[in-house]
């Protein structure tokens, strides 16, 4: 039997009613997807900055094409050899003789955006689950336009300007000049301001002292993470997430090495640095 082809009319984008995402109903992301299909989810992008497609059987392939209609898929600086498409970044805990499989094990992975220690960071990331662990693993995502807006104004003032650096905690992934990146930038479609730090990859305020700098990302970074700006994503298999890494950061939360997480990533990279 012929599957039937997507259709925008059966479409459906149901919001998270929380701090940011929503759910799209009525696609099969193995097939392609027309203009108009890609157009709405373009700009639900926009609106909701991540969105959740649910119970998706999805070849690398697939994965790769649905990726291609929001840029280019790139090979990530990370080393993963094992993976057999050019594209997919693999990210799991699981051994395979001895050897991990994947990347970046089962401890916790604290909140951050995608790339941000590159002077051109992640511009839209997807994640596709495998296999995933009865209890933890889950990821979790922050509203950082929400939380600039909600910023007083006296802050706004303090911060307007200022460039933080972002470095990766292991230098080999770092590029041979610090990257520097606006702390407060202006999305390039939208317009919208938000705060682009993280507490894993920014380390410190440029031209301010130690202390002052400490003091003042902590503040901030407490700002972000108060919990009306975090949305908590419990994933099913099968579930595909694409995000916008710009206006977010995200964590993962632990999860026992005795259980198995395989999950399937692809990048977008910015054709421009962020600005403010």
């Amino acid at each position: 039997m012929v599957q039937a082809l997507n259709s925008i009319e059966k479409v459906k984008i149901n919001s998270n009613d929380g701090a940011l995402g929503a759910e799209v109903l009525g696609l099969d992301n193995s097939q392609s997807l027309s203009a108009d299909i890609i157009s709405l989810i373009n700009r639900s992008l926009l609106k909701y900055s991540l969105l959740i497609f649910r119970s998706q059987s999805l070849t690398d392939d697939d994965q790769i094409r649905f990726t291609e209609y929001f840029g280019k898929p790139e090979i990530h600086i990370r080393d993963n050899p094992d993976v057999e498409t050019p594209g997919i970044f693999l990210v799991s805990n699981v051994l395979k003789d001895g050897k991990p499989i994947g990347a970046l094990g089962n401890d916790e992975i604290g909140f951050h955006s995608d790339l941000s220690y590159l002077p051109k960071p992640g511009l839209y990331s997807t994640l596709y689950a495998i296999e995933i662990p009865i209890k933890g693993g889950s990821t979790q995502w922050c509203n950082n336009a929400a939380a600039y807006e909600t910023l007083d104004s006296e802050t706004k003032d303090q911060i307007h300007g200022l460039y933080a650096t972002h470095q990766h905690f292991n230098k080999s992934l770092n590029p041979s000049t610090i990257t520097t990146h606006p702390i407060v930038c202006s999305h390039p479609i939208t317009k919208q301001k938000y705060l682009f730090i993280t507490p894993l990859f920014t380390k410190n305020i440029v031209n301010m002292n130690p202390y002052n700098s400490k003091r003042l990302l902590n503040k901030l970074f407490k700002h972000m993470l108060s919990s009306q700006f975090i949305w908590t994503h419990h994933w099913n298999v099968k579930d595909l997430v694409i995000w916008d890494n710009r206006p977010t950061m995200h964590r993962r939360e632990p999860f026992s090495k005795e259980s198995r997480r395989i999950m399937k990533r692809t990048q977008t990279f910015c054709q421009e640095p962020p600005t403010a």
